[in-house]
C-alpha cells in the first residue's frame, strides 16, 4: 500500500484504546510492557476494522500526550507494528495502517463467514438461520408459476410488484395500520430500504440519532453515508428505550432521522412497551426528527404469553413522522432478499424516484416468492418454524453459556435471534480475536457502538443447537482463558465439527 487514504485523530484514538478493557491481572500474571500493550491495542483496533487500513495514525508527540504516556513508549510501539506489518511508514509521509500479507482485510460490519471455513469453524457471527424447508422451495415453484405474464414485460418495477405491493398494505392493515398500496416501497433488504432513507433524508454531515448500541450493519452504512450518529443509551436490560435521553437528545442535536428497533431490539434483544413507542414518536415529532422503525424482528416473539405492542407507526396516524422498515430476511431466510418501506405517499414517490439511480427495483422471482407465501398462508406456517427453531436454540446455547462460562452475565429475551452478554470484565475485542484461534467466531461489542462504546460485550446470536451449541460455549470458554492469561492455545487447532 503507497500512502495513507485517511486519517485518526490523537484524541480518537486514545478514546478508542481507552474503550478496551482488561481484566485485572491475575496473581503470578504479567502485565506486558507499556509498549507492547499499545501495540496490540492498535493492531486490534485494526483487526476489528475500527480503525480503518490505511488510515495515518496520530504523530508519537501528539499520541504520547493524548495518551499521557512518554514518545518513547508510542516510538515503541509504531516500531512494533511496523515489524509485524500492521504499519507503514514513509518520511515526510507519515504511518499509517496496514495488514499484513495473507491477512485478509477486516469487515467493518458482519459478514457471512466463507463456506469453506464452516468445518472447522463455528460461525456466532452472522444472525441468520437456514432457510425454513419445505417452504421456501414451495415459494420458489410458486413464483415460477405465476411469472410467465411478468416475463413478458420490461421486469423493472421501481416500488415494487402491484400485486405484492398490495399484500403488505393489506397485512398492515389487519394489524389495525390502515394502509394503502401507495403507502409500499418493496426494496433489497431491509438494508436497501434503510439505505435509500438515509440518502433521501440525512445527506452527508446529517444527524441521525441511533440506540446505543445497535444493528452493526446499519451503523456502518450510515458511517459511509457520511452520517454524524448521536448515539442515545438504551435503558437497563430488557426494558426499551431511556425516554428521558430520547427526549434530550431529540430536543438539543435535532437530528434528521432517528434510527430504533422496537422490536426485539438487536442486539439486546429488548421489547418496547406501548407507552414508550408513543412517547418517543410524540418526541420525534416535536423535533421535527424522522423515526425510522425497524420491524424486521417483530415476528419472531418466541415465548407464547408474549403480547406484542402495536407497531411504532400505529402511534402516527397523520403518518408524517414514522417510515417503517420491514423485510423477509429475519423472520424467513436471510437469502430471501425482499424488504419494504411503509410511508405517506409522498414519501414514497421520492424514495421511489430517487431509486432511478441506485438499483432500479427488486428482483421479480423473489418477489412472487414472498407474493405466494402471503397468499397461501405459507408464511405463517414458515415463520412459526422459525419461531420453534430458534427457541429452541436460544434455550441450548443459554444453558451451555451459563455452564461453561458462570461468570458472563445476559438477560435472556423473549424473542428475536440474538444475546447480548457482559463478559466479565474481558475485553470482546480480544475475545473476539482468541476465538478465531479457537474455532469460533463472535462478533465485539464495540462493532454495535459508536467511538469504541461496549468493549465489554459480546454478541451471541441463537443460530447454533444442541451439541454445536455446546461445543461454541466450550471453544468461548477457552478464548475467555486465553485473554485472561494472556496465553495462546498451546499450538492445539481448532476440532473440526460437523453438525
Amino acid at each position: 500500500m503507497a500512502q495513507w487514504t485517511s486519517a485518526v485523530g490523537a484524541a480518537q484514538l486514545a478514546r478508542l484504546l481507552g474503550s478496551q478493557q482488561d481484566r485485572p491481572a491475575g496473581p503470578g500474571t504479567r502485565r506486558p510492557p507499556a509498549y507492547r500493550a499499545l501495540a496490540d491495542g492498535i493492531r486490534l483496533l485494526v483487526l476489528e476494522g475500527r480503525v480503518p487500513v490505511a488510515a495515518r495514525l496520530p504523530a508519537e508527540r501528539e499520541l504520547a500526550l493524548a495518551l499521557s504516556v512518554s514518545r518513547t513508549t508510542v516510538a515503541a510501539a509504531y516500531e512494533a507494528l511496523r515489524g509485524e506489518g500492521f504499519l507503514e511508514s514513509r518520511r515526510g509521509a507519515g504511518s499509517w495502517t496496514a495488514v499484513p500479507a495473507g491477512n485478509p482485510v477486516p469487515a467493518r460490519g458482519l459478514e457471512p463467514l466463507p463456506p469453506e471455513a464452516l468445518g472447522s469453524m463455528i460461525d456466532l457471527g452472522c444472525a441468520a438461520l437456514p432457510a425454513p424447508e419445505p417452504w421456501l422451495t414451495r415459494a420458489v415453484q410458486g413464483a415460477l408459476e405465476e411469472l410467465p405474464p411478468y416475463a413478458h414485460t420490461h421486469g423493472d418495477y421501481p416500488a415494487g410488484l402491484p400485486a405484492l405491493r398490495a399484500m403488505i398494505a393489506d397485512r398492515y392493515t389487519q394489524r389495525g395500520i390502515a394502509t394503502m398500496p401507495e403507502q409500499i416501497m418493496v426494496t433489497t433488504g431491509a438494508m436497501g430500504a434503510i439505505d435509500a432513507i438515509c440518502h433521501l433524508f440525512g445527506g452527508r454531515g446529517e444527524r441521525i440519532a441511533v440506540e446505543s448500541p445497535s444493528y452493526a450493519n446499519i451503523l456502518q452504512l450510515m458511517r459511509e453515508a457520511g452520517a454524524r450518529l448521536v448515539p442515545v443509551a438504551m435503558a437497563e436490560g430488557l426494558t426499551g428505550w431511556d425516554l428521558d435521553r430520547w427526549r434530550q437528545v431529540l430536543r438539543e442535536a435535532a437530528p434528521r432521522i432517528a434510527y430504533v428497533v422496537a422490536d426485539f431490539h438487536n442486539p439486546t434483544g429488548a421489547l418496547a412497551d406501548e407507552d414508550q413507542r408513543r412517547r418517543l414518536v410524540d418526541a420525534a415529532r416535536s423535533a421535527g426528527t424522522v423515526l425510522v422503525a425497524d420491524e424486521t424482528m417483530s415476528e419472531l416473539w418466541l415465548d407464547e404469553d408474549v403480547e406484542m405492542p402495536r407497531p411504532v407507526c400505529g402511534f402516527d396516524p397523520a403518518g408524517s413522522t414514522v417510515i417503517t422498515v420491514g423485510s423477509a430476511s429475519k423472520a424467513f431466510w436471510a437469502g430471501m432478499r425482499i424488504g419494504w418501506v411503509r410511508a405517506a405517499p409522498d414519501v414514497i414517490r421520492s424514495l421511489v424516484a430517487a431509486r432511478a439511480y441506485a438499483d432500479l427495483g427488486t428482483p421479480v422471482l423473489e418477489q412472487l416468492a414472498v407474493n405466494w407465501l402471503f397468499g397461501t398462508g405459507g408464511w405463517e406456517e414458515a415463520v412459526e418454524l422459525r419461531r420453534a427453531q430458534a427457541r429452541q436454540n436460544r434455550d441450548e446455547l443459554v444453558s451451555a453459556v451459563r455452564r461453561e462460562l458462570p461468570g458472563w452475565e445476559f438477560e435472556v429475551p423473549r424473542g428475536g435471534l440474538t444475546l447480548w452478554v457482559r463478559t466479565g470484565g474481558l475485553s470482546g475485542s480480544r475475545l473476539a480475536e482468541a476465538g478465531e484461534r479457537v474455532g469460533v467466531r463472535v462478533p465485539s461489542g464495540p462493532r454495535f457502538g459508536v467511538d469504541g462504546a461496549f468493549e465489554g460485550y459480546v454478541r451471541l446470536p441463537f443460530t447454533v443447537g444442541g451439541a454445536v451449541a455446546e461445543e461454541a460455549a466450550v471453544r468461548l470458554a477457552a478464548a475467555a482463558r486465553i485473554v485472561e492469561t494472556g496465553g495462546t492455545t498451546g499450538g492445539e487447532a481448532p476440532r473440526t465439527f460437523v453438525a
